[in-house]
């Protein structure tokens, strides 16, 4: 029986796969997985021995033989994702991040082996590459329709719609709502389909650019809509701190306390301060005309 100490022995077969660099060399998918099949598996001795010397002396040489050990768990998980129509390759590739990341993680104290927990690590990188590549337009979000997608083709009979019957089971199955699964069901069911349409002048007539246009947000006007509501708070509190409190309490009370800019008459003013009228609406153009000047570096 191959002992730890072995590990470290430059005769070791993971080893010389490891020198050799195989993984540089492979030209397409079938051989790579044919060289993954034919490096050795660790025993639960050797596996706990590399796992404590990258934990307690952050030795790369050990997570590398952890992690090559373990490719052909990745290619594994990763065949069951194949009906999603993605390259082989590309969910090795992010499995293999994932069991990288499950290596750099792993504590060989908790009495796992790491093929177990491992898994959890792997699929996860899967499940979010494909995610954001199945579609153009992302079809789960939150944890319900994630659990959905990788669930609901795989329990659906058949490719007629669900009826309400097997909506609830299935609900009732993954602990969702009824409603979620009705989503879910609508968006797998729906396809891509191009913004702009094809070359075809009366195909163009057709394609949602056609119809999804919003003139709100025209690029000119988002701009002009936000300049405008800086002005309204940021630059309306500016100019009102430059005033002086009875000017400020004028301009309020006249221009600021109605949303219909209806507010208190000169008159009104005049008796608060026991002044005229007309030296009321002297103050409130001086201070308008003060605040026009604070505005203006908000422009």
């Amino acid at each position: 029986m191959t002992t730890a100490g072995t590990l470290r022995s430059s005769d070791n077969p993971l080893s010389t796969a490891l020198t050799l660099g195989f993984t540089g060399t492979l030209g397409n998918i079938d051989a790579y997985i044919s060289a993954v099949n034919r490096l050795p598996m660790l025993t639960h001795e050797e596996e706990v021995d590399l796992a404590t010397r990258l934990k307690l002396e952050n030795d790369l040489n050990a997570a590398q033989q952890l992690v090559m050990s373990h490719l052909r768990l990745v290619v594994s998980i990763a065949r069951g994702y194949l009906g999603y129509g993605l390259p082989h390759a590309d969910l090795i590739q992010e499995g293999n991040i994932g069991l990288m990341k499950a290596v750099k993680r792993f504590d060989p104290d908790q009495g796992v082996r790491l093929v177990s927990y491992a898994m959890h690590w792997i699929k996860a990188e899967m499940h979010e590459y494909i995610l954001k590549n199945w579609r153009l337009v992302k079809v789960a979000t939150t944890k319900a329709q994630r659990k959905l997608f990788f669930n609901l083709r795989s329990n659906k009979e058949g490719l007629d719609s669900m009826t309400p019957s097997q909506i609830q089971a299935l609900a009732l199955k993954l602990d969702v709502k009824s409603e979620d699964v009705i989503e879910m069901e609508m968006r797998l069911s729906g396809r891509d389909v191009a913004i702009d349409g094809s070359n075809d002048d009366e195909d163009e007539k057709f394609a949602p650019i056609a119809y999804l246009k919003s003139e709100t947000e025209e690029p000119t006007r988002v701009i002009e809509a936000a300049q405008y509501d800086r002005l309204q708070s940021e630059g309306l509190e500016s100019a009102l701190a430059k005033l002086d409190p009875r000017s400020r309490h004028i301009i309020e009370s006249r221009w600021l306390q109605n949303d219909d800019g209806s507010g208190a008459t000169l008159h009104e003013l005049a008796d608060e301060y026991g002044v005229s009228a007309e030296r009321i609406r002297q103050i409130e153009s001086a201070a308008l005309k003060k605040m026009k000047g604070a505005l203006s570096s908000f422009a």
